[in-house]
């Protein structure tokens, strides 16, 4: 039994149809871009079922109702990419993650821009690493006197 998708409904068609007239049933049915992408995308994954509080999904629903995201399985596979790269760093790295003021954060991609910096981490880990530099020459100049 072959099942072909056509709009909004399957057609069944027997077996002993021959292979070039499924083929000329197939080409009266349109697949859109968008529902070639989903069904490789889900040949490619695996679903999952997860609970979530009726709140956390109003919040969902509104990232993909600003277009954000196209869909709240888009969301939630952007938080598990988000999730998985902060909690997958070397041993030999510690990750913080530090909230900045929008006009920081501007400033910060401005440094980037000018090529001051190569990327906004880099610009973030120099302004580190010269405010601790800065606090210990002061605190050991403090000791010194």
């Amino acid at each position: 039994m072959y099942i072909v998708y056509c709009q909004t409904k399957y057609q069944k068609l027997s077996d002993e149809i021959p292979r070039r007239s499924l083929k000329s049933i197939k080409k009266g049915c349109s697949v859109s871009a968008q529902e070639k992408k989903r069904r490789q995308d889900s040949a490619e994954t695996e679903r999952i079922t997860v609970r979530v509080p009726a709140e956390k999904l109003e919040k969902l629903d509104e990232m993909v109702k600003k277009g954000e995201f196209r869909s709240k399985s888009d969301v939630v596979r952007a938080a598990i990419e988000k999730f998985i790269d902060a909690e997958d760093v070397p041993s030999n790295i510690s990750k913080i993650t530090v909230e900045l003021p929008k006009g920081d954060s501007i400033r910060l991609e401005q440094l980037v821009d000018d090529g001051d910096s190569v990327s906004i981490d880099d610009a973030i880990r120099h302004a580190v690493r010269e405010y601790v530099r800065v606090r210990l020459e002061r605190a050991l100049g403090e000791q010194q006197e």
